[in-house]
């Protein structure tokens, strides 16, 4: 059998990602990341997802959030709410995390030559996204040449693949496909800064995101919201 890491945040598109890569025939090992995010609930979400979608292995590997400053999801700053799409899509956000998912691919490639598998998954996103330079196709292309020239494993011919199977797929899209694999949505978690007891903000960028493809779908979005004026 085909082994694959993927990366799982606990979000929608990662909880379909973990779904397609094991509709495609691999045994999967799921890959977490604590790195002092103010939204940690997700970490609770995809421990529930790895477990339905019947991962082989979840680690949650721990990164010193020292290194992750600047951001609004790691820092004392503010995150936007109630942005237009035009906003959204304009520019790079304070929510963008430095290197994030340089810094996770590394970790999720490290694990793959120390287990042998030969792919990486990661639900990174190009087209309803919000302006992260690294979930472009160009990064994830460039990482998958270093990768095969930075390894024991690919200097010696195991050539190892990143898959990004969302990254042209439209939210509506990727909701589509998660509900194709039957993914349970309702135990994936989105929202950047949620309330207490759980809740999604429903205002923050990736909960309008997640709100404005749900709709597309026409699907509803089974998560809670804070607000009953929300309407996914």
């Amino acid at each position: 059998m085909k082994h694959a890491i993927v990366l799982l945040s606990g979000g929608l598109d990662s909880a379909t990602t973990l779904a397609i890569a094991r509709s495609q025939g691999y045994e999967t090992y799921a890959l977490s990341f604590d790195y002092g995010q103010r939204h940690k609930r997700e970490l609770e979400a995809a421990k529930k997802i790895a477990k339905w979608l019947a991962a082989k292995k979840h680690l949650v590997v721990e990164i010193d959030n020292q290194i992750f400053g600047g951001s609004a999801l790691t820092d004392e700053i503010d995150v936007p709410k109630s942005r237009s799409d035009k906003e959204i899509a304009s520019g790079i956000p304070v929510t963008y995390v430095p290197a994030r998912n340089t810094i996770f691919l590394a970790h999720a490639l490290a694990w793959a030559e120390t287990i042998g598998a030969g792919h990486i998954f990661i639900g990174a996103n190009a087209i309803d996204y919000s302006g992260y330079p690294d979930c472009r196709p160009e990064f994830m292309a460039l990482f998958e040449t270093l990768a095969n020239l930075a390894t024991k494993a690919g200097v010696e011919g195991a050539r190892l693949q990143i898959h990004a199977p969302l990254i042209k797929m439209s939210k509506a899209d990727i909701i589509r496909k998660a509900a194709e694999l039957n993914v349970d949505l309702s135990l994936t978690h989105s929202c950047y800064d949620p309330l207490p007891d759980g809740r999604a903000c429903g205002e923050c960028d990736s909960c309008l995101l997640r709100q404005k493809g749900f709709r597309e779908a026409g699907v509803k979005d089974p998560i809670r919201y804070a607000s009953d004026r929300v309407t996914p």
